[in-house]
């Protein structure tokens, strides 16, 4: 928790209290299904939750804004978006049954009013949303292809409604196979945290 106040002091003592539980819940639910890597289970905080809320150092969802989570797996970066922005709805989307129910069983642990988790593809909804948001899922042209339609045209945030995706390694090249309507921005992780592990990571900004 030590690393999440070091760049977010202004955590509510709720807040604080939820992700507290989030790192118990997840090292239990790990043990029956893998949806966090088992080898980097013991970094949960600096690696996978901090990672999360490197959206919130870039936007801050308004309340009432609506946010899926495509591709959430075990509920990252969804679930610790959904405790920072506790007036924002977030929706936790993923073609595995077993990784949704994860998700179901600890957004309900955790009381959070402001998520709802489907087992169902992307190209399935017929909901629209203010922004997408993933982490780890897929190239960034199978991302456009999956949210734009998906994307509300009303806008309530100073950053227009979007794809934000948290991305590492080679990103040059994944926003080069974009089609040329697709606009793009990228943020270094390494801009908002200090950590080693931040270097080549990335949160990469894409509307139509």
């Amino acid at each position: 928790m030590e690393i999440l106040l070091k760049y977010f002091p202004q955590l509510t003592e709720q807040q604080q209290q939820q992700l507290v539980k989030l790192g118990t819940l997840y090292h239990e639910w790990n043990q029956k299904i893998n949806v966090i890597s088992r080898k980097d289970i013991d970094n949960l905080y600096a690696h996978h939750i901090l990672h999360s809320l490197g959206i919130a150092r870039l936007i801050h969802f308004a309340p009432g804004a609506e946010i899926l989570d495509l591709g959430t797996g075990g509920g990252l970066p969804g679930i610790p978006l959904a405790i920072f922005f506790p007036q924002t709805k977030f929706t936790l989307i993923d073609g595995t049954r077993k990784k949704i129910t994860v998700v179901e069983e600890i957004v309900g642990a955790l009381e959070l009013g402001n998520v709802s988790a489907r087992h169902i593809r992307a190209e399935e909804l017929k909901h629209k949303f203010d922004f997408v948001v993933c982490r780890a899922v897929a190239s960034l042209d199978k991302l456009v292809a999956w949210s734009f339609p998906l994307i509300k045209r009303p806008q309530q945030h100073a950053l227009p409604n979007g794809l934000i995706t948290l991305k590492g390694g080679d990103v040059k090249s994944e926003i080069k196979a974009l089609p040329r309507s697709a606009y793009t921005e990228v943020f270094p992780l390494s801009d908002f945290f200090d950590e080693e592990y931040y270097q080549e990571k990335y949160i990469i900004y894409a509307q139509r």
